[in-house]
């Protein structure tokens, strides 16, 4: 099984680097984010529950977060592995993820730690804008749309996501390194880390990723 877990700052790119090998890789890309925004969108009970949370720029607290992703890993299309980004976000988390892989009769392969200065993820974050109506992404300074603030295929508006100006992104950042960081120590202890320079492009992003898969597939 090729169970892994994403890790690094809000806007190091995991979620893109995840969509690209869930293609490559055939498992599931799970983002708690995403469904967290979805529930949102959507207005359901969780979506309510976490809306302020996620405007402040704080964490969800771990039992509401536990219970998505234990619902989300008892699927049948995790079966053969699956990618687990923005979880987990505290030791806590992480310790609840080992129970449940545990109770399933499966083990965490790695986790990867996707290194990326502050001040990167600021421009990156500070610049991303998104379609209201089809949720197309988009990046100002590398993937602008085509015409100036509209979406390429929509053609409406672009907007900027609450959670992506610059205040809230430094405040996630802060968050980040006083709760997540430790996550890393915590699977470095393990012997289940794995770090890869998130600055270096996508194309050798992924490939690094992937002998990382293949070494532990030979091993």
């Amino acid at each position: 099984m090729i169970d892994l877990v994403f890790l690094g700052p809000p806007g190091a790119g995991k979620g893109t680097y995840a969509k690209k090998l869930r293609e490559i890789l055939g498992i599931p890309h799970i983002s708690t984010g995403d469904i967290f925004r979805e529930a949102v969108a959507n207005g359901t009970e969780l979506g309510k529950k976490v809306k302020p949370i996620m405007e402040s720029g704080e964490l969800v607290p771990d039992e509401i977060v536990n219970k998505v992703v234990r619902d989300r890993l008892s699927k049948p299309d995790c079966e053969k592995g699956f990618i687990l980004d923005g979880y987990p976000r505290t030791v806590a988390q992480a310790k609840a993820l080992d129970e449940m892989l545990k109770d399933m009769g499966r083990e965490l392969m790695w986790a990867i730690l996707f290194d990326v200065p502050e001040d990167v993820i600021v421009q990156r974050i500070t610049n991303r804008r998104v379609c209201p109506k089809c949720g197309r992404i988009y990046n100002l300074i590398t993937n602008p749309p085509k015409e100036d603030n509209l979406c390429d295929v929509c053609k409406v508006p672009l907007i900027q996501r609450e959670d992506d100006k610059e205040e809230v992104v430094r405040r996630r950042y802060r968050v980040y390194m006083e709760y997540t960081f430790p996550v890393v120590g915590y699977y470095d202890s393990k012997g289940k880390l794995q770090k890869v320079d998130g600055t270096i492009g996508l194309d050798k992003v992924i490939e690094e990723v992937l002998k990382l898969v293949d070494k532990d597939k030979v091993s």
